[in-house]
């Protein structure tokens, strides 16, 4: 029998006082929550560069981890590429953890406290939404009811579900899983303090002031202020991207931790928007329609990532009569992927239309949840869409390579560094989206062997098949909070996977 935490208790208060009838539905998901985030947590254990593990030993029993203060951690052997819940439990010399925020207090490394917290979080809230996740079988018809069938959030992370900030009524209000409408609202601000890209709708102007988006959350506890009622609309998967019915999507600020990142909007992502749109339009016309990037209709911010917005156009646009398009992600809430022809089908239009992207100068954050696809009515994967320009990464000399001209932008998304571009593409598109869809390590190292004879001969595809494959070390990052930028980890090649192979 499980004590359940603090983590998990106090959701349970507060559900027996909001909405008492899912009570009993949160209790029975606790355990299947803990197992998916102590999956995860595993496999960044056995997988990630951390410098308290000095050695992994395998042997027919699973995997052992030697520590750094002489304690050795035994689990299951680790696939790299696994979803699911596979992991129960595992022991720490003598001692048998099936709750990784437990887990992780017990082993005392630097910075545990805070990572075992955020691990409670996200235990308790993948609990919450799997018992408010009420899905109907059948495939959805608007785009925001596929966003809301990924219920159990980032495949690889253990902070999968963690929303420190927001409580159990925030979560039933925002959160796309329980299926709400939230009133989104404007702030009005006046035109000379605002910087906009792009263009800035009528609708949200007010003679010499700009109405700004703004999510209620963020308007109640990081703006403080009272806001002006503007439109309902349907959260998308990120949380603080909402699609209004019959127009464009918007991405609002939302100074949250979800997951890893605290989501606002920066200037610099408001004054870049416009010229990557245009950037991204011109190289998606160069991949013979296999990828399209939606536009960044206009961007506004009050010049404090607290208070912006994005309008977006929705991926809808880019689908014909009787296609869906879906985000990655809830490809496996289907059974499509359970086919090994359509999924070396998928991996062969993604692994071309991001090569393709790449070796012209554009290396795509192309994970689950900002890649979509678009299915014929049989299911067939035909195009891509892309959305979210925000961090991408761009090679001016590849681009003049190709005799196009760079865009006139600085900073972060600049680089010609092809460990940087590389990184970018293979970490979202093949340790994120494909594995995430493939399931397991031998069934991505499959997908990509099938699919191999008709990808684009680059050094970049010689690249990833030579290699390692880079991931980001997501625990590591968390682990790590005084060292910035992302930090990444060294998967064992899928190429090579054979069936019945763990990857460790």
């Amino acid at each position: 029998m499980h004590d359940p935490s603090p983590a998990e208790a106090g959701p349970a208060a507060e559900l027996a006082a909001v909405r008492p009838g899912l009570l009993p539905r949160y209790r029975a998901e606790l355990p299947g929550a803990r197992a998916a985030v102590l999956t995860r947590l595993w496999r960044a254990l056995a997988h990630e560069p951390l410098p308290w593990v000095t050695g992994r030993v395998r042997d027919g029993h699973g995997l052992a981890l030697r520590l750094a203060d002489g304690r050795t951690l035994h689990g299951p052997h680790a696939d790299p590429y696994a979803t699911g819940a596979y992991v129960t439990a595992v022991r720490l010399d003598r001692e048998h953890h099936t709750d990784p925020a437990r887990l992780v207090s017990a082993l005392g490394v630097p910075h545990a406290a805070s990572f075992a917290g955020e691990l409670g979080d996200s235990v308790a809230s993948l609990a919450l939404s799997r018992a408010g996740a009420d899905h109907p079988r059948e495939w959805p018809v608007r785009d925001w009811e596929w966003e809301q069938r990924v219920v159990d959030g980032h495949p690889f992370h253990p902070g999968c579900r963690a929303r420190p900030g927001f409580s159990v009524a925030d979560q039933l209000a925002y959160g796309p899983e329980h299926g709400p409408v939230v009133g989104l609202g404007t702030v009005a601000v006046p035109a000379a303090r605002c910087l906009v890209s792009g263009q800035w709708p009528a609708e949200l102007r007010d003679g010499d002031r700009l109405l700004v988006p703004v999510h209620p959350w963020q308007a109640d506890r990081v703006l403080k202020r009272a806001y002006a009622p503007w439109r309902p609309a349907h959260p998308l998967m990120s949380l603080r991207t909402l699609a209004l019915p019959g127009g464009p999507h918007v991405k609002t600020a939302l100074s949250a931790r979800l997951t890893s990142s605290v989501r606002d909007i920066s200037p610099y992502s408001v004054e870049a928007s416009a010229a990557l749109t245009a950037l991204a339009t011109e190289l998606a016309a160069r991949t013979d329609g296999l990828l399209h990037v939606t536009r960044t209709l206009g961007a506004v911010t009050a010049r404090t990532a607290e208070l912006a917005a994005l309008l977006r156009e929705s991926p809808q646009v880019y689908a014909g009569p009787g296609e869906r398009v879906l985000p990655v992600a809830a490809l496996a809430t289907t059974c499509l992927p359970d086919s090994p022809a359509w999924l070396a089908a998928f991996t062969r239009l993604a692994l071309t239309a991001g090569l393709r992207l790449l070796d012209l100068g554009v290396a795509l954050e192309a994970h689950g949840q900002n890649l979509l696809v678009v299915l014929s009515a049989d299911g067939t994967p035909r195009r891509l869409v892309y959305r979210d320009l925000a961090d991408i990464r761009i090679s001016p000399a590849r681009l003049a390579r190709h005799g196009i001209a760079p865009p006139a932008l600085a900073g972060r998304l600049v680089t010609d560094d092809e460990t940087v571009l590389r990184r970018k593409l293979f970490g979202s598109l093949v340790a994120g989206a494909l594995a995430g869809t493939a399931g397991s390590g031998p069934a991505l190292g499959a997908a990509l062997r099938a699919a191999l004879p008709d990808l684009p001969r680059t050094a970049d595809l010689a690249a990833l098949r030579e290699g390692p494959l880079p991931a980001k070390a997501l625990t590591l990052m968390r682990l790590s909070p005084d060292t910035p930028g992302d930090q990444w980890a060294a998967l064992p090649n899928p190429f090579v996977l054979e069936p019945g192979a763990s990857g460790q």
